[in-house]
């Protein structure tokens, strides 16, 4: 099959590094980049988007709540408007600033609570999903597998690319296991390794419980922020291509 490898770049900012961007990006074929809300500034995310045009590296924004000190990962709730001019800003600026240095954005994946709230409520995912095709309709939607998020996208007629994780396990609704939760994050090479594996094989989600839970997919993604993320995601390239699988960019592996 052709299979993208995605990862969450281009968020560190200031004095802070998070990540390995440099070295990320001639890995993977896909880079999701901050947009300044839950992590990025405009120095750093210029920074991802040149190395990504070096290395031939497809890239999107990657909008999130503004939530520096969390990371993005506290839920908020705001009105219809507010998140749908809060997605539409974030995309917007990194959609600018990939066009001004010659390699533009192809998708759009949202962060952490915003892309977990949306992935569990439709109204939310649908918001979201519009925005998105408000800013530019030929943009990729890069969702979870089996969310709400993807099957707004569809209806927002948008392409949506379908991934899964190599680092996170599942609940039996295919939503990830909360962080706060034990065993939550899968940590090492094997460990990953062995879960991608049996979700080629099985051809779907793999719950924690081992139940199957069937879905095409077309990007696999590993947490750019991790400590293992540049180790795990050498060991996921060369096992797929080991596999028989072809890495390809996010437009190739959704190409009509």
């Amino acid at each position: 099959m052709k299979i993208n490898l995605n990862a969450d770049l281009g968020e560190s900012f200031g004095a802070y590094v998070i990540g390995n961007d440099e070295d990320l990006l001639g890995v993977v074929g896909a880079a999701n980049i901050a947009c300044g809300f839950h992590g990025g500034d405009p120095v750093v995310i210029a920074r991802a988007i040149a190395r990504a045009k070096e290395t031939g590296t497809s890239i999107g924004a990657h909008p999130g709540h503004a939530d520096l000190q969390g990371f993005g990962r506290r839920a908020m709730t705001l009105s219809v408007e507010e998140l749908r001019l809060s997605v539409i800003y974030q995309v917007s600026a990194v959609a600018g600033m990939a066009r001004a240095l010659g390699h533009p954005i192809s998708h759009v994946k949202p962060h952490g609570a915003m892309n977990n709230q949306a992935c569990a409520d439709r109204a939310m995912a649908d918001i979201i999903a519009r925005a998105v095709a408000e800013t530019d309709p030929d943009l990729i939607l890069l969702a979870p597998a089996l969310s709400q998020l993807a099957a707004a996208g569809e209806a927002a007629g948008l392409r949506v690319a379908l991934e899964i994780f190599a680092d996170r396990t599942y609940e039996a609704d295919a939503s990830l296991t909360p962080r706060s939760r034990s065993g939550s994050v899968l940590h090492g090479q094997a460990e990953a390794l062995a879960h991608v594996k049996r979700m080629i094989e099985a051809g779907g989600i793999i719950t924690r419980e081992g139940a199957v839970l069937p879905t095409p997919f077309h990007s696999i993604c590993v947490h750019g922020d991790g400590a293992e993320a540049l180790d795990t995601a050498r060991a996921l390239r060369e096992e797929l291509a080991d596999w028989g699988h072809t890495l390809v960019t996010l437009p190739e592996a959704v190409a009509r």
